[in-house]
Parts: structure tokens; sequence; C-alpha cells
């Protein structure tokens, strides 16, 4: 096959000065965004947010900003950002953003403030590797590809492991190469390679055999097709570029890596800042799995001798022995005979066959394949060894799926705060935004997670206890919610106070909505603490008599599938309303028709929790069935949990109710996403009003909700809602 040397917009650009234009504040930058959308007016906390972050560049202070939702957090800190000399990088956690960025924000942006700056700002977008077309990979891929690329053969594995054995079926090879092909042809026109201009898509198994991942790559210098790559045109773009966009995920792999994939830049914005900590913790996890091992014995099979290959396969055989012997979980008593055995040989091996391939040189026959399994095997040396250290940083266990498919053993850091205070602040200023950074009502909690310096919680204040108690006898300053007008309820407390450490401040622009008239929060406090698994009985009834006095309109956000499952089977045996429920149909056309048919329900699990905004009246209901603490078996949260327990604090209050507040607030947060937007939040846990300890730290994790735990006034209100 021939492939393009030049195709159009993939060369690299030159190197240029960037070119200077008028000054201007983010003040007026601002007013001039704002001033271009259709209906657009002016929010104090817009305005606040671009101001501190001015005023934090200028400084060289970081800032973590709380701004709910509706505030306009990205013409907030998109502004400012355009009054910095050099490029400025935006990471967000979920792929909607980033689109909204790049394809909505920026473009609109640029249009309203050329005229101010004399010149048009300039964005990118910067993904990881894996994300692009590699010209190296297409042309070396063939209908006679090893297995484990086109025909994925699983053999049986010792001890019943392995993924579910057998190859992949002849008209599911034939459909993948068919996919393979119309990436060729793709590959003749697109001027990016960017897999998410790929319209429609293909499976993830094909385009793994035309995409590179970054620790595969033999760099642009020794690769044939260096000139025409498509990563290394999209890093010369950011680099040249006044906002460069990107992940959390490759944000994460750029400081683990030494910084040097990301441009490099003075102002670092974290949209969804409330991810990174996790997205940092996975970036910094490794895993063994029977198959990856079998796979890069094959890969490197024609570079070694049989005996060392041999070795490979017969440390895949052994860890498959050990996955299947030793039960899932967490490995609290280091690593079990089966498999430490099975790591030792693994390093052994590993070693082996790295000592015989050697290095990559200029006038290999095919550097590509070579460097190829170097990575892998390189990977899976490293992983040995950090498991067999057992050092007390790192968490090890054993992920067994229910249903079998795959077995692996897993490491990863029990915190990722002092790499965070190592790598993440150094050179740059850092503004750290969210809807949900003020646990509790304080930022404190965060900050250390983003391994900030953070002092310890203070006593209220005079003022700040008289307002509490205010608040609690229901007279608090504020009138009653028009969805609420009953008598003892209460409304919440509002701003978040500032905190401040050393080099770092903290702020609260709040939100343009008045949550407490526009929605409440209601506490089924009558209930009995859940116990059992799945949807109680008395929780059912519940959330029975609320969706029957709204008539539909409802987001079933639950703690398990088990219990959504139940839900919509009660729901849809005792009613006549439409029950969309999670796994039946694609998450997007749920949405869809959620938002659509006005009176249907939609009921889910903790992908919902975030990723649903569905403004007006088709959502006006929010059920939350229990406080989503982390389970049991969740083998980093206990490690985390555990180790703080074993320094004499309270592990539950530490890292169990943190990461419960989080989920919480990104729940409840579904409700109002408009100004016109009224409904009520129920959660079915009467834990969050009858918990002395965290009940009240959850409660100020959310929003200023009016709040009430009868249930004749949740009740009155829907029925009210239900027939405007």
């Amino acid at each position: 096959m021939t492939l393009p040397r030049t195709a159009p917009g993939s060369a690299l650009p030159r190197s240029a000065p960037r070119r200077r234009g008028k000054r201007a504040s983010a003040g007026e930058l601002l007013a001039a965004a704002v001033g271009a959308v259709p209906g657009g007016a002016a929010r104090p906390g817009q305005q606040e947010m671009a101001t501190a972050i001015e005023e934090c560049v200028a400084a060289r202070e970081h800032l973590l900003v709380q701004a709910g939702t509706g505030t306009g957090k990205s013409l907030a800190y998109l502004t400012p950002a355009l009054t910095v000399d050099g490029p400025v990088v935006v990471s967000t956690a979920t792929l909607a953003l980033q689109s909204q960025l790049v394809d909505h924000d920026l473009p609109r942006l640029a249009d309203a403030v050329e005229p101010l700056l004399g010149r048009r700002p300039t964005f990118a977008v910067l993904k990881g590797r894996h994300h692009y077309l590699c010209l190296a990979r297409l042309d070396n891929s063939t209908d006679e590809e090893p297995t484990d690329t086109l025909f994925d053969a699983v053999e049986p594995r010792p001890g019943g492991g392995g993924g579910g054995g057998g190859g992949r079926w002849l008209g599911e090879a034939g459909r993948i190469g068919k996919q393979v092909q119309r990436l060729r042809d793709w590959a003749m026109e697109t001027e990016t390679g960017d897999r998410d201009e790929l319209d429609p898509g293909v499976d993830d198994q094909a385009w793994r055999l035309v995409s590179m991942p970054a620790r595969e790559c033999v760099g642009a210098s020794r690769c044939p097709f260096g000139a025409e790559c498509f990563a290394e045109a999209s890093r010369a773009r950011a680099r040249e570029a006044d906002v460069v966009v990107t992940n959390h995920s490759l944000l994460a792999v750029d400081m683990l890596a030494g910084r040097h994939i990301v441009p490099p830049h003075k102002l670092l914005i974290v949209d969804e800042a409330h991810e990174l900590a996790d997205r940092v913790s996975s970036a910094a996890q490794a895993e063994l799995v029977p198959e990856l091992i079998d796979r890069s014995a094959r890969r490197a099979r024609p570079l070694l001798r049989p005996e060392v290959a041999e070795r490979l396969t017969e440390a895949g055989d052994a860890l498959a022995v050990g996955l299947g012997e030793v039960p899932g979980g967490r490995l609290t008593a280091g690593l079990p005979g089966p498999l430490r055995e099975a790591c030792t040989l693994l390093d052994s091996a590993t070693r082996a066959a790295l000592d015989a391939i050697g290095d990559v040189k200029s006038d290999d026959p095919d550097p590509v394949r070579k460097q190829q399994a170097k990575a892998v095997l390189d990977e899976l040396s490293a992983t040995a060894q950090r498991l067999l250290e057992e050092a007390d940083h790192d968490v090890a266990w054993v992920e067994k799926p229910d249903n079998g498919s795959r077995r692996a053993l897993v490491v990863a850091p029990l915190s990722v705060a002092g790499t965070l205070a190592t790598h993440l602040y150094d050179e740059r200023t850092v503004v750290a935004t969210s809807a949900t950074l003020a646990l509790g009502g304080r930022f404190d909690t965060v900050a250390r997670a983003l391994g900030l310096d953070a002092p310890p919680p203070a006593p209220p204040s005079p003022a700040a206890a008289a307002l509490a108690a205010a608040t609690a006898r229901g007279d608090a300053p504020g009138g009653v919610a028009p969805v609420a007008a009953a008598p003892g309820s209460r409304a919440g407390t509002g701003t978040v106070p500032a905190t401040e450490g050393p080099g770092w401040r903290s702020l609260d622009v709040g939100s343009p909505f008045d949550y407490a008239r526009q929605g409440i929060l209601y506490v089924a406090a009558h209930l009995p603490r859940p116990s059992v698994s799945g949807l109680p009985e008395a929780a059912g009834e519940e959330l029975l008599a609320l969706v029957g006095a709204l008539g539909g309109r409802t987001l079933g956000l639950f703690s398990s599938r088990r219990a959504a499952q139940q839900a919509a089977e009660l729901l849809r045996a005792r009613t006549d309303l439409p029950v969309l429920l999670q796994g039946e149909e694609s998450l997007p056309l749920l949405v869809r028709r959620f938002r659509e048919e006005r009176s249907s329900c939609l009921f889910g699990v903790m992908s919902l929790w975030q990723g649903v905004d569905v403004p007006g009246d088709s959502c006006q209901l929010v059920v939350i069935d229990r406080l989503p603490f982390p389970r049991p078996d969740e083998p980093l949260a206990a490690a985390r949990a555990a180790a703080v327990d074993a320094g004499g604090g309270s592990g539950f209050a530490a890292v169990s109710v943190p990461i419960a507040a989080v989920r919480l607030a990104q729940g409840v947060g579904r409700l109002i996403r408009a100004n016109g937007d009224r409904g009520v939040v129920a959660v079915l846990d009467s834990r969050l009003e009858t918990a002395r300890g965290y009940g009240p730290f959850l409660r100020r994790s959310l929003p200023p909700f009016w709040y009430t735990t009868r249930p004749e006034v949740a009740r009155g209100a829907l029925e009210r809602l239900g027939k405007s």
C-alpha cells in the first residue's frame, strides 16, 4: 500500500513568533464575549471569577474556584487566559466539555474578541497519541496480521482464565477487515487523523490496528512516516496556539513523564477538577493480564530464540493459574505464593527477552515493530518488579469480573497528592475549577487531595454559627420557596468561606440560580436505614408515591444496577408511565427519549450521576436511592481508609465521606440546569438527616435548596408541578 506522503494539512507547521496584538483586560474581553451571545447578560459570579484569575496570574498564586451550574465558568476562565503571553492549557475530564470548548465556546470567543485584540486568537486540541491514525501502523497492517490483531485467538488457559476462549469467528474478522480498509481510504483524505473526526466510527479492535500507543512509538526522527505524523502535527499546532485544550488523562501522563508532552505554558486551567486526582491515579496504575503477556510473546517471537519466547508464554500461563486460584479483591498480606511466582517468572523472562532484542537502531529493517515489542516487554517488566517490591505506597488487588471475562493483577498508588504537589504546580499558575470543590462547606479536603498545603478546619465564626442556628430553626433570611410553601422546612446556606494556604487561595462564586426558590431537597427521614442490597420495599413505595405525584419526569440515580432494575420493574408493574432503564438501549438514545417524552422516567447507575443534562420540565424530580459511599470492595478507597485508620484517624470520615459528597453533589446537580427549572431532589436514605457525624457535612456540600424531611411537603410540591 502507498500512503500519502503529504496529506493536506498534516505537514508540521513552522515555528513562528506569536503575533502580538492589542492589550485588553479580562473584564473587557469578558464583556465583549458576553455581548456576542444572543440574550447574553453580565453575571456577577462570572465577572468575579475572571478578575480573580487575572489577579492570581499576576501574583503567581494558584486558585481553587467553585463555580456553580449556570455561572458560565468557561468564558470566565477563557477570557483572562487571552491576557497571558504564551500558550494557556485547559484540561477537562470529559469529552463532552472538551467538545463544547472546541466546537462552540472558543470559536465564538475568538470572533467576539478579535476587534479588541487586533488579531484572532488561535486554539488547538491535544490528545493522546493513540487518538491519531498512525501511518506506520497502517503501512504495516495487512491481511496477514498476527493473531493479536485481526484474528485474536485465545487458547483455553490453565486455571480457567483467558477471557472466554476460542478465536474470533470469521464474520467478525471480515467485518474488522472492512473497517481497516475504510481507514486506509480515510487516510488518503483526512487532514488531522483524529479518530473523533471519523464518521461513522470503527470498532476499538480495528482502531488498534492503525494507531500507536505512545510507549510503542519510535519517535518521528526514526520513523519513515515521521514527517507526515498526525500526532506530531497536533503537537506542533498546540505549540503555536493561544489556547490548548487537552484532557486530564493526558495531563496526568505528561506530569508522570516529566512534562514534555504538553507545550510549556504559564497558566493551566483544570476544569472538572474534582476528577483530576482519580485520573492521575489511573495514569499511575499498572496491571498484568495473561492475554497481554501472550500477545507480547507473539509479537516478540520473530526477534527471539525459541527458548526465550517460550519463557514468556510460561510466565503468562503461571499468571493465569495464579489468578484462577486467588480470590478477587485487595491483597492485604502481600502477594500470594502463586502470584509471586508468576511475577518472578515474568520479571526474569522479560529481562531475558529485552536483552536479546537489544536497542532499536536506525538501520534496523523494521524499527517500528521492534519498538512495539520492546515497549510492551518494558512495561510488563516494570509492573512485575513493582508488584514484587510490595511498597507501602502501592495497593495491589485481583480483578475478577462476575462474568469471568477478564482477570487481572493490578497495582496503583495509595495516594497521588505527593505526585500532584511535586509536578502539577511547578513553574506555572494553576486554576482548578468545578461546581463541586467545597466539600462540607470548605475547600481544604479537595485542596489536600490536589497536593496543596491546607490549614486544619477552623471553628465557625459567631456570625456563621448564628446563621447555621437560624437555618436549623427555619427562620434564616430569605423567603419561602414557591414549590415548597409549608412550615417546618428550612432554607440551605449559601456562599462557602474562602480558604487559603501557602501560594494558593480559594473562591466560591456561587450560582445565578436561586436554589431555595427553584427546588426542594427532600430527605425521607422516616424510612428505615438501608441495610440490604437492591431497593428496599419501603423505599420502593416512597418512589412510587413521589413519581405518581408528579406524573413521571423523573431521573432515578441508583447505587446498584440491581436497585435500578427493581425500581424500573416496580413502576412498569404499577403505573402506565414510560420507564427507560440504562443498559436496555444506548445512553444517548435513552437521554434523548427522556428529554422528548414528557411523562417518562429514566433510571440508571453511576454514569448518569454526571452525564445527563436535561433542562426544562422533562426532569423535575431527581431520586437518589442511597448515599453513594464507595463500596467496601473498592480496593483503592478501602486501602486509603485503612491507612488513615492505622494512623489513628477515621478512614470513613477522611476517605468515604468526601467521595460520597462529590458523587452526591454531582447527582443532585442534575435537577436545576437553567433559570426557569423547578423541581425536587428526593434522597431515600434517612442517614442524610439522621447521621449526626456526616449528615451535615454532606448537606453542606450540596446546592442550597429548600430543605425538608416532610413527605407531604415534597408530594404537594410535585403535585403542583404536575398540574403546571
